[in-house]
């Protein structure tokens, strides 16, 4: 039976929680094989740098959507979402409510919120388990992160759907499994 493909789109700053949703997600409709595409797999390498606008330093910059391949994003968005043997495709990342020509078609629009202090204190945590020392990660995120949120992802809320708390004690994605297991 050809069917159209339920879409949903999911947002949030970063350490929100998008990735952990997402896997919840993922788990939950295993039986539908649904299709995720995370934005994060498409950074154009090598990454161009940008100077912080209040310190003048220097960084690599991941929070400006120049930085992604956004035309292979679309690509591989629409070739899932015209195929009618996919049941459920999940767009994820920083800027899955940012691009038109993905917004415009999505049929379900999240943004992970997330206080800024606790995001903050994940991307700590998660970067020093990569290697980064404490400085360098707060630096970044004071000079550059910080920044962007409020310049690019903040403003992607008002095109949201629903807004669900990031910290995903459970409940959040009960409901939404519920809501999109009824649209499949």
């Amino acid at each position: 039976m050809s069917h159209k493909p339920y879409l949903v789109g999911i947002a949030g700053g970063t350490c929100s929680g998008k990735s952990t949703l997402t896997t919840k997600l993922e788990e939950l409709f295993s039986d539908v094989s649904p299709v995720v595409i995370h934005m994060d797999s498409y950074y154009i390498r090598p990454l161009k740098n940008t100077i912080a606008p209040i310190t003048g330093k220097e960084y690599c910059e991941m929070n400006h959507p120049d930085a992604l391949d956004i035309p292979k994003i679309i690509e591989d968005f629409n070739s899932a979402a015209d195929d009618p043997d996919n049941r459920l495709v999940i767009v994820e990342g920083l800027f899955a409510l940012y691009v038109p020509e993905i917004v415009k078609r999505l049929d379900l629009k999240v943004f992970v919120d997330l206080k800024s202090d606790e995001r903050l204190v994940r991307r700590i945590k998660r970067h020093m388990n990569w290697g980064d020392t404490f400085e360098a990660v707060t630096d970044r995120y004071l000079d550059t992160v910080r920044f962007r949120h409020d310049e690019l992802i903040e403003p992607t809320r008002w095109r949201a759907d629903v807004v669900f708390n990031g910290m995903l004690a459970g409940k959040e994605t009960e409901i939404l499994s519920t809501y999109i297991r009824s649209n499949l």
